[in-house]
């Protein structure tokens, strides 16, 4: 079973559907394409389709799996008094001195970029049900670093 947000849930399905209406029939397109002309055997287009065909339902199946096992947290039961999944956390690394704030989401919604980190990392593991004010020690690849907990708050 995998938690995650309604947004992400709804991206998930949205992603699922442009696999399955917009991706697959262009690849079937390109097959039919490439086995209208002729020999298989030797018809590199023909095989760099099935190839990509084979990628694309790869991933379609996973995606299916995914949302068959995804529950959708209901946001107004979530305390925000510890680190959970959802939360935003805002902390201070004390290693480095950097301030950093980031939202605790499920591994398919992590994301870097939108800063949100998976609760199955290293930090998202060694946050998990601590308080404000809590300092833990966590090993990334840069080495062990030590961070205290400045804020946590239920993300938007």
């Amino acid at each position: 079973m995998e938690y995650m947000s309604q947004e992400g849930y709804d991206k998930l399905v949205a992603e699922l559907r442009q696999l399955e209406r917009e991706e697959l029939p262009r690849v079937k397109e390109a097959i039919a394409e490439a086995r209208d002309k002729g020999d298989l055997s030797e018809n590199f287009e023909y095989h760099a389709a099935k190839r990509e065909q084979g990628r694309l339902l790869g991933r379609i199946r996973f995606k299916q799996r995914v949302l068959e096992h995804a529950r959708v947290i209901d946001m107004s039961r979530l305390a925000s008094d510890a680190v959970g999944l959802l939360s935003r956390v805002e902390m201070t690394n004390l290693t480095t001195g950097a301030h950093m704030t980031y939202i605790i989401a499920s591994p398919h919604e992590a994301n870097l970029r939108e800063g949100k980190i998976s609760i199955k990392s290293p930090i998202g593991q060694a946050l998990l049900n601590r308080h404000e004010g809590d300092t833990v020690e966590v090993r990334v690849p840069a080495g062990l670093q030590k961070i205290r907990i400045d804020h946590i708050a239920l993300a938007e």
